[in-house]
């Protein structure tokens, strides 16, 4: 099955449904060991973790305030690159 995701729609229920600049909160799944490019996405924000009850996965959250929703779109477009995340 190929993912679809529709960058515009995504943009256009973030405008619709926002104000910004705001605190926005980005949860990711990812491989135990790769917490830490996750936590480059957003450097200068506190990153929380919660692993998974087999170790073999890391919830990461992370909230920053965000100015526009380009800038939460350039977020998830440079967390696809990171192997195996799941974008909340």
């Amino acid at each position: 099955m190929e993912d679809t995701f529709n960058r515009q729609a995504f943009k256009d229920k973030l405008e619709a449904q926002t104000t910004f600049p705001t605190l926005y909160m980005f949860k990711f799944i990812v491989p135990n060991g790769r917490e830490s490019q996750v936590a480059a996405l957003l450097p200068n924000n506190k990153m929380t973790l919660k692993h998974s009850s087999q170790g073999k996965y890391v919830s990461a959250t992370i909230k920053a305030l965000m100015p526009n929703s380009d800038s939460i779109m350039d977020i998830y477009e440079k967390a696809s690159n990171i192997e195996g995340v799941i974008s909340l």
